[in-house]
């Protein structure tokens, strides 16, 4: 029975009734509640919808808007990122969090939640519960962010550019961003764009920080085993090649946002339903304490900076 109601509880969150918060709150819900099921092929499909959701919204930008936003945005990736490492870090240790998972929950701040963490732990030898609760950490917080964000956003009247900028480096996990950024000013897209190219511009961050933290975990001891470049990068790209030269590509930007739209909430769905019980009680308060403030000065430093129009 309870595969039964969750399964129909998915379907239903990625309707055109539903939406990015509803999809993840009822995925919350069935989580805690000990009703969610198929824990692993539930992780495995919501990645998947992910990824290739993603790819789906390199049709709706051509490159010369693709390459304003990735340039606009290099400077804020590095000053962002080598800050909430060097401070992450720092936390971590002024509050006696394991080294490795201070890392971890560092580097999944400081780019892009899970998939940072997956990459960095495999490089510097993290254990299984190291990483599970600094996933946790980053987890709840990105829940709060898709929440949070949208509504400090419309408090201050943000545009929906700016909106997309801070969302980007605010929110961890790429499909959280997404969330937050695609129903911000209701039809208008530009903030859900702004928001995937900021964070993509940050995802590439992975492979230069994967492989430092190895080498300064010890040189020479063990080979680092998961540090490429995600691969639905490339994709994205050459979906934004076929937007900007394959004539008619660009009538079709309604029906490929409906579909990813449709994608995203039903992997919130899912990555909600993996908010159990079991699950919040491996998060430390220790290093929830550390993602908390890590998160609250990386997001409210970077908030700083929009308004300011200094990124």
């Amino acid at each position: 029975m309870s595969g039964v109601v969750f399964v129909g509880a998915g379907l239903a969150s990625m309707g055109p009734w539903s939406s990015a918060p509803i999809a993840l709150a009822v995925g919350i819900a069935l989580g805690l509640a000990g009703l969610a099921v198929f824990p692993g092929p539930s992780r495995r499909l919501s990645r998947l919808l992910i990824q290739g959701c993603v790819v789906l919204l390199g049709f709706r930008m051509d490159l010369g808007a693709l390459a304003e936003s990735a340039r606009d945005g290099f400077g804020l990736a590095v000053a962002t990122i080598g800050g909430a490492m060097a401070l992450g870090l720092a936390l971590g240790r002024g509050l006696g969090v394991d080294r490795k998972v201070g890392t971890l929950v560092s580097s999944g701040t400081a780019i892009c939640g899970g998939s940072a963490i997956a990459a960095v732990g495999s490089a510097i030898g993290a254990s299984a519960p190291a990483m599970a609760v600094a996933t946790g950490c980053v987890f709840v917080l990105n829940a709060a962010g898709l929440y949070a964000l949208p509504l400090i956003g419309h408090a201050l009247e943000m545009s929906p550019r700016d909106f997309g900028v801070w969302a980007g480096v605010a929110i961890h996990d790429v499909s959280s961003v997404v969330g937050a950024a695609s129903h911000y000013n209701g039809s208008d897209a530009t903030a859900l764009d702004t928001a995937n190219v900021v964070k993509l511009t940050r995802v590439v961050w992975i492979l230069p920080l994967t492989l430092g933290a190895a080498w300064l975990s010890r040189r020479g001891a063990g080979a680092v085993r998961g540090p490429a470049i995600p691969w639905f990068i490339g994709p994205f790209l050459l979906a934004s090649v076929a937007r900007t030269f394959v004539p008619g590509v660009d009538q079709a930007a309604g029906a490929v946002r409906l579909v990813a739209t449709s994608g995203f909430q039903g992997a919130l769905f899912l990555i909600g339903s993996a908010l159990t019980v079991a699950a919040l009680r491996k998060v430390g308060w220790r290093a929830m304490a550390q993602a908390v403030v890590l998160w609250v000065v990386l997001a409210g430093s970077t908030l700083a900076a929009v308004r300011a129009g200094w990124a």
